[in-house]
């Protein structure tokens, strides 16, 4: 670089200033350099600078993660099912990355996704997962979203006696929303478009709704998937038989949120969630995951912390972070059944939270 300056220096007109580096033996010398710099990074990477939020967490030994409550009853703005179990799994397996298997989790409720949103901004909790990205929200709080923890959707729930099987189907049929949500725009929205003529019947309250399903006045139900799967789970004889369609009307995914003036932060929790995602897809879960370090996959290897590639990138301490997590956790698939799956009450199967290996939404990016 010094030879280029002092070559412009003194370039003219009728001598380019870069013939002489051009040349044989300085474009080699150059070479070399090159070369001896690229290996130089690769060998000694350097470590990212710690943030204000991974510093706090810590500092102070603990990960304050905000989570939204279960709500009693439907509202007209937080349409979701009951996820605060899957999103405190998430919570803590970033606390372990951060801390180790110890690490010391606090869960503060939220009644609404504003309500985390703004106790994020206000430096009130560390991290909020289980919110729904939106681009209003981070322009009015400052805030960013990560990987999609669990993709929810708007659906619809039939009665098990009606010859329902597809949206074409619910002509003539009366179909009960919850009135000034957007599952009641979106519902009619699509089937005036492609002419199907329902029989709505928009409901004020949950519980008057739910009702109306469990003693067959609805032929069939529009809400969130993980309603639907509420529902069902709360009137388990009446509803035994019905089934969920497999149109889905909207996708509606839920995510971490964190502060986006911490690129530290961020990298973190995202790729705590890829790791969670990867373990599933490269079979390590909470019982293997000791014996999977001696496998020869490379995914693997690098997933377990063969080498300290990915935990100097994130600045963690530990080498093997994601096998700690795992060995804590779980991979996603092991979460995602105990808390929202077959082995929860709410029995939802995998569908669009299924890997991108068996047709569903869920893919990491590489844990490297």
């Amino acid at each position: 670089m010094a030879e280029l300056k002092r070559a412009l220096r003194k370039g003219g007109s009728h001598s380019p200033p870069w013939r002489g580096i051009c040349s044989p033996q300085r474009r080699w010398a150059l070479g070399f350099s090159t070369v001896i710099l690229a290996w130089t990074v690769l060998l000694f990477p350097p470590r990212v600078c710690a943030g204000a939020t991974f510093e706090a967490v810590r500092t102070a030994s603990r990960l304050r993660c905000g989570v939204i409550a279960t709500p009693e009853d439907w509202n007209k703005s937080d349409l979701h099912g009951p996820l605060t179990a899957l999103d405190q799994e998430i919570c803590k397996a970033v606390a372990v990355a951060v801390n180790g298997p110890k690490a010391a989790l606090e869960v503060i409720s939220f009644a609404t996704e504003p309500e985390a949103e703004e106790g994020l901004a206000r430096s009130r909790v560390d991290l909020v997962v289980g919110v729904s990205p939106e681009a209003t929200a981070m322009w009015h709080w400052g805030i960013a979203f990560g990987p999609p923890i669990f993709y929810d959707g708007q659906g619809l729930l039939v009665r098990g006696d009606a010859p329902i099987a597809s949206l074409a189907d619910l002509a003539g049929h009366k179909v009960c929303v919850i009135e000034g949500t957007d599952n009641e725009k979106v519902l009619l929205a699509r089937t005036v478009a492609r002419g199907i003529a329902i029989n709505p019947l928009p409901f004020q309250e949950e519980g008057e709704m739910d009702d109306g399903l469990a003693v067959r006045h609805c032929d069939a139900v529009s809400a969130y998937l993980s309603r639907l799967a509420q529902l069902k789970a709360s009137y388990p004889k009446q509803l035994e038989h019905d089934r969920v369609l497999s149109e889905v009307l909207t996708l509606a995914p839920v995510a971490p949120a964190y502060r986006r003036d911490d690129p530290q932060w961020t990298m973190i929790v995202d790729w705590t969630v890829y790791s969670l995602i990867q373990a599933e897809a490269s079979g390590v879960t909470h019982g293997n995951v000791d014996a999977m370090k001696a496998s020869e996959d490379p995914q693997i290897q690098r997933l377990l912390g063969v080498d300290w590639a990915t935990s100097r990138a994130l600045g963690l301490p530990a080498r093997d972070w994601a096998a700690q997590v795992i060995a804590v956790v779980g991979n996603y698939g092991e979460i995602y059944e105990r808390t929202v799956g077959l082995q929860s009450p709410l029995r939802m199967p995998r569908g669009l939270n299924a890997l991108w290996l068996n047709g569903g939404l869920l893919h990491p990016l590489p844990v490297q």
